[in-house]
């Protein structure tokens, strides 16, 4: 808009200078405007190829911005007309982009060396904390894991409290709201750490490849059953070869 003001200001002085617009020649004043609406037309155009640029390369964010600035500055161009019916698709596309980032970086991968080989592993927090001994929410993790010498391995990992399942329990597993999937789940008898295996380790892997989210309900002590949220759409494959 402010550039939009800059040239009406410039096409007021020149009506000024030809003795008004509304005076004695009106066609000088129409060639004048006539003008004008051309330098705006081809202002509007340069920004349209700078959209249909950020396009092509499927640069969403600058592809977005070109189009904001194309329909706000230039509404009744014509590159303006062209670019507003894309506008929605665009804005989705960047959002989805996003959306993919964000998801992304919520896994996290390691690489060890250890005896034997490496060690490879996925790892990410649920979306939210939960309460699992009744002092309040705290983080849980699920974690995938490849050792040389253990073999593939999924499991939770609580901070504190512990889970139910020592003997052996059923945990739930819920992908994107359908129903429930039952997988048998083995609490270790160790201190290093709160884990709890979910033994069919490539069902669960292949279940979050095709999840937006996957929900674990698990039992914990004292407090029967925990459900954790985590949103697995972001999971790279590549990162575990041969799972």
């Amino acid at each position: 808009m402010k550039m939009l003001k800059a040239e009406l200001a410039a096409f007021a002085i020149a009506c000024a200078l030809l003795g008004g617009c509304a005076g004695e020649d009106p066609a000088v004043a129409a060639k004048v405007a006539a003008e004008l609406a051309a330098a705006q037309e081809a202002k509007a155009q340069e920004g349209a190829v700078a959209f249909d640029d950020a396009v092509k390369k499927e640069n969403w964010s600058l592809a977005k911005a070109q189009a904001d600035v194309l329909i706000a500055q230039y509404p009744d161009s014509a590159a303006a007309k062209r670019v507003r019916p894309e506008y929605d698709g665009i804005k989705r596309k960047l959002d989805e982009t996003r959306e993919a980032a964000r998801t992304a970086a919520l896994w996290s991968y390691g690489t060890q060396s250890v005896k034997g080989g490496l060690q490879t592993s996925s790892a990410i927090y649920a979306k939210d904390n939960v309460d699992v001994d009744g002092t309040g929410p705290t983080q849980v993790r699920l974690i995938f894991r490849d050792h040389p010498d253990w073999g593939r391995s999924s499991y939770l990992v609580l901070q504190n409290g512990d889970f139910n399942c020592y003997g052996g329990c059923r945990v739930q597993i819920t992908l994107d709201g359908k129903p429930a999937k039952s997988l048998p789940g083995s609490r270790p008898k160790t201190d290093e750490a709160i884990a709890m295996f979910i033994e069919d380790e490539r069902a669960l892997w292949k279940m979050t490849e095709s999840a937006k989210t996957l929900e674990i309900e698990f039992p914990v002590k004292g407090l029967g059953k925990r459900s954790a949220v985590f949103e697995v759409a972001g999971l790279d494959p590549a990162r575990m070869p041969g799972w």
